[in-house]
């Protein structure tokens, strides 16, 4: 290289899946079958009357130009309804920016609202994503511990003594949460309201699992009253809705937070394409028939990897929402990671290591339920003749 790369990179790597996936890549074209259950790329595909409003929209000519910066006014109503019908959450059409996926969005927020002396609450187990965009800002990250013990949620007592450390001026939290696929109750988000608007703390919930799996009624941060004061939220329709690499998603919340987002979000890019857009607008119409047969998919996938987690010797909590199992690891299993490479390279299955998500997450792993039946069903089969081989020996 001719320049050396940016000081902030020494403290963020490429990501996870980037460099994990790129070695899967290279054991298949080697010939391997492997069966990956790593990453939360749903395999079923997006409703019909999504694919027929892109096809549409992309046979007219006027549908290939630049769009508006905070997409057009017809998905923002979109979104504004799926909301209110699916949140109860009233939302002005100033209170939604569509995003080119929840991800950026993720990055926005951190670079509208950080400072390098600003400190950043994350998560642990948590997406990585929230400690790397803050890092990028030039923030400090402090984690907040999440342990099956208490149920994989915050602990006032821990959050404040980590504020007391001044300067902490955004929280993210993610519930449904991933990697744990702990669902947050009512009770949670309005302590945590309360917690953030007393130390003055943007408070964020990246919301995109509240639909996959979920037996009760889905919740939003934005319907805990007065939660808009110092509230976002993020929602995508990635993982609800079949479209993960269509890279459509939201940021919610008071439309001067959202101007902030918007002055750096307008020079990243040029808008989202037309076409996509009112694919979106199409999906979240989908009727509650379309997500019931979607989650009854998973319910059946996921019933798989328990039998799955059941033959490594794994443990896990039965009723986990979102399209994940997060398992602890068998205590004779002293490094997961070897382990789990041992499993991709002896038995070509792809699970991934909770310690990508923090330390928290050392002594886990994490199933992907975005695999069909047939491949859940061949993993198990080739543990359990992994473990009969064995016992022959």
């Amino acid at each position: 290289m001719i320049i050396p790369k940016a000081d902030r990179l020494q403290h963020v790597q490429e990501y996870y899946f980037s460099r994990k996936l790129a070695e899967v890549r290279a054991l298949q074209a080697q010939g391997k079958h492997i069966i990956n259950l790593g990453i939360g790329s749903p395999d079923m595909a997006p409703s019909a009357e999504t694919v027929q409003a892109l096809a549409q929209s992309a046979q007219q000519a006027g549908s290939h130009g630049y769009q508006p910066y905070n997409g057009t006014a017809k998905l923002r109503q979109a979104v504004q309804a799926w909301y209110q019908r699916q949140y109860q959450v009233e939302l002005q059409e100033q209170e939604v920016l569509p995003l080119a996926g929840s991800k950026e969005g993720i990055f926005h927020i951190s670079m509208a609202f950080l400072n390098p002396s600003d400190k950043v609450l994350v998560p642990n187990p948590g997406y990585p994503a929230y400690a790397a965009a803050a890092r990028l800002a030039g923030a400090e990250v402090l984690t907040y511990t999440l342990e099956e013990e208490s149920g994989w949620l915050p602990q006032r007592e821990e959050l404040e003594q980590l504020v007391a450390k001044k300067d902490v001026k955004l929280m993210w939290i993610n519930y449904p949460h991933m990697p744990t696929g702990t669902a947050a109750t009512m009770h949670t988000l309005e302590w945590l309201v309360e917690f953030s608007q007393k130390h003055g703390l943007l408070l964020i919930n990246d919301n995109p699992y509240s639909l996959v799996l979920h037996e009760q009624e889905p919740l939003s941060l934005l319907s805990i009253a007065g939660a808009k004061a110092n509230c976002l939220e993020l929602n995508s329709l990635s993982k609800s809705h079949n479209m993960a690499g269509w890279r459509v998603g939201m940021v919610l919340g008071q439309p001067e937070y959202l101007a902030a987002i918007l002055a750096v979000k307008s020079n990243l890019d040029s808008g989202q394409l037309l076409p996509v857009q009112e694919a979106a607008v199409a999906a979240l119409q989908n009727s509650h028939s379309w997500h019931a047969e979607r989650n009854s998919a998973y319910a059946k996938r996921q019933q798989l990897a328990h039998l799955l987690l059941q033959q490594l010797g794994c443990t896990y909590q039965p009723h986990q929402v979102g399209m994940f199992v997060w398992a602890l690891v068998p205590e004779e299993v002293s490094d997961v990671e070897a382990y789990l490479n041992e499993l991709l390279y002896e038995q070509g299955i792809f699970l991934t290591p909770g310690k990508i998500f923090g330390s928290q997450g050392e002594r886990y792993l994490r199933v992907s339920l975005c695999c069909p039946e047939s491949q859940l069903q061949e993993a198990i089969n080739r543990v359990k003749s992994s473990k009969e081989t064995l016992t022959q020996l």
